[in-house]
């Protein structure tokens, strides 16, 4: 995997998580700019799971097996739009809560699959 990707997307997550739990501090739903932070996230996410795609396509073996590591690649990319579904449903700051625990989620995945790659992968 591309250590440089992973380390993006999970300080991104980080950073969204940081955001909507300020805005749950303040009482505040998710607004539309959450919801462009969650779009951006969610972007790297698709990058990643594309680029993981086409790394075993070439013949690349992830450490701890390659089913393991899809599982974790779908995970990670579903991760924030879940959440961010899920907050639509809840127009208070529990929605800016869910939103949070799922970039958390993501960040605490991309750190597994880091070590699924393992730390030798390109």
């Amino acid at each position: 995997m591309l250590d440089a990707l992973t380390v993006a997307i999970g300080a991104a997550a980080l950073a969204l998580a940081i955001w909507c739990g300020h805005a749950a501090w303040r009482d505040q739903p998710t607004k539309d700019w959450h919801f462009i932070g969650m779009a951006v996230v969610t972007v790297l996410a698709l990058v990643q799971l594309v680029v993981g795609v086409v790394q075993l396509a070439r013949g690349e073996k992830p450490e701890q097996g390659s089913v393991l590591f899809v599982a974790y690649l779908l995970g990670a990319f579903a991760a924030v739009p879940a959440a961010g579904m899920l907050s639509l449903s809840e127009r208070t700051k529990w929605g800016s809560v869910t939103v949070a625990a799922g970039a958390v989620v993501l960040a605490v995945l991309e750190v597994r699959l880091y070590d699924i790659w393992g730390s030798t992968g390109a």
